[in-house]
């Protein structure tokens, strides 16, 4: 199987303070990948090093080619994306046009399959199409969300990152927002899952990494990890 990502030993610090310690993992063309972990962990930060956003030791791999020293641009550029945990919303403008906003790059190269594309996710996203006309700072927790997921697939991504899609959201739809990452595979797209919902995770999920304190201290096929003790004691909620 071909390798979209592959990061070995990366490191982030904060001062002398190390958030990251030698990470290594990997992420399979296609398939979908997920770090769970407790908060403060480092989740976060290593999607932050992974994009460029924070200065970062190590090797970064993409697409076969080494990116380390590539600048966010660069990144985005190559087909990489992130859904932050924030969402990150252009709340003062429309749902359109932050939708249109994700496709800016290729529309700047000339493409002409936009508007097939804001079609295609309008039929993924019912919700959004309903709310087309509104402002993106009136919507719910999970429009947000799912307005974020569709403004990132607008870019045409080839790896896309997901930070805590499922923080602050009901319980709903957070079936629901796991059901469209779940059916997002099937586009293609490689994923890279950051998630304390390690339930939620480990369902989607073909491998898992478990990240405590900036050390990953577990990986395997996320079916394993689901039976494995540590894991269900820990962030399962089952002992």
């Amino acid at each position: 199987m071909s390798v979209s990502l592959d990061v070995r030993a990366l490191s982030v610090a904060y001062g002398k303070v190390e958030a990251l310690h030698e990470a290594s993992l990997v992420v399979p063309e296609g398939a979908i990948v997920t770090v769970i972990g407790p908060n403060g962990a480092g989740k976060t930060t290593l999607l932050s090093a992974l994009m460029g956003l924070l200065p970062a030791r190590g090797a970064v791999s993409y697409g076969g080619a080494d990116i380390s020293d590539r600048p966010v641009e660069g990144r985005v550029a190559r087909g990489m994306c992130l859904v932050p945990e924030r969402r990150e919303l252009f709340g003062e403008l429309r749902v359109e046009d932050n939708l249109l906003l994700g496709a800016f790059p290729r529309i700047q190269r000339g493409a002409k399959d936009v508007r097939s594309d804001l079609a295609e996710m309008y039929r993924r996203f019912p919700r959004l199409q309903e709310r087309r006309s509104q402002l993106a700072g009136t919507l719910s927790g999970g429009e947000r969300q799912m307005l974020a997921l569709a403004r990132a697939l607008m870019a045409r991504p080839r790896l896309l990152m997901l930070d805590e899609p499922s923080l602050g959201l009901a319980p709903r739809i957070v079936r629901d927002i796991f059901q469209i990452i779940a059916d997002l595979k099937k586009t293609g797209v490689s994923i890279l899952l950051v998630e304390q919902n390690a339930r939620a995770a480990l369902q989607v999920a073909d491998y898992g990494y478990v990240l405590e304190t900036g050390d990953i201290v577990l990986e395997g096929p996320a079916s394993d990890l689901a039976a494995n003790p540590k894991v269900i004691e820990t962030y399962l909620g089952l002992a």
